[in-house]
């Protein structure tokens, strides 16, 4: 039993890890490359990959939800057991801090690299295009509904068994689509944090530098 627990969280550990390095990276470092950026579209592709492909490399262990929004819909629909949900969203959020601290180190190894929102999602002026609160809270909500919709019904007893991974990936691909302009798309609290608390932190050392060269007497 403890084996079978230390298992499931490890691989969701993992597959949190390469969502969020995978997707903020490619927003992060890939989007704008100078002529050869893949912008929104293989943005939205590379969240779409990344669910896939885990899915089929550690999905059979934990269920692959990567994600705590996965994890309490599924918990809300009887397919995930009450021991599983605490444990699984800690190491999904450690996962996602992780990977963005990681992606945090490689980014900035470029020389006139600038952090900017480092793929963190927002409203109003931390949206890409400014969207209100309002507008983005039901963006997110309509678009995490209908995500757990396709997770649940591609999963459920009758659904075609073996290829639930791909119409989940091409949902989070089609969201992406959707939403990258709006918040930089969530519809994941692991994801929003990792990158959220890698800004933070690097905002907070920021201002400690600066104060601490401006104090009298330095």
């Amino acid at each position: 039993m403890r084996n079978d627990m230390q298992r499931r969280l490890i691989a969701e550990f993992f597959g949190t890890f390469w969502l969020v390095f995978g997707d903020c990276g490619s927003a992060v470092v890939a989007a704008a490359f100078p002529q050869l950026g893949i912008g929104f579209a293989g943005v939205a592709l590379a969240f779409g990959l990344t669910v896939l492909t885990m899915a089929y490399a550690v999905g059979h262990i934990s269920g692959g939800h990567f994600n705590p929004a996965v994890t309490v819909g599924l918990w809300c629909a009887g397919r995930c057991a009450n021991k599983h949900v605490l444990p699984y969203i800690v190491v999904q959020v450690i996962g996602a801090i992780l990977a963005s601290g990681a992606l945090w180190i490689i980014a900035s190894g470029k020389p006139d690299w600038m952090p900017g929102g480092f793929a963190a999602n927002g409203y109003g002026a931390l949206s890409p295009t400014h969207y209100s609160l309002v507008a983005c809270f039901l963006a997110e909500l309509l678009l995490t509904f209908f995500f757990l919709f396709i997770i649940i019904g591609t999963t459920s007893k009758g659904a075609a068994t073996g290829f639930a991974g791909i119409p989940i990936g091409l949902a989070l691909t089609l969201i992406h689509l959707i939403s990258i302009p709006i918040t930089n798309t969530s519809v994941n609290p692991a994801r929003s944090t990792g990158p959220a608390s890698s800004r933070a932190l690097s905002i907070s050392a920021s201002s400690g530098c600066s104060g601490w060269r401006r104090s009298p007497g330095r």
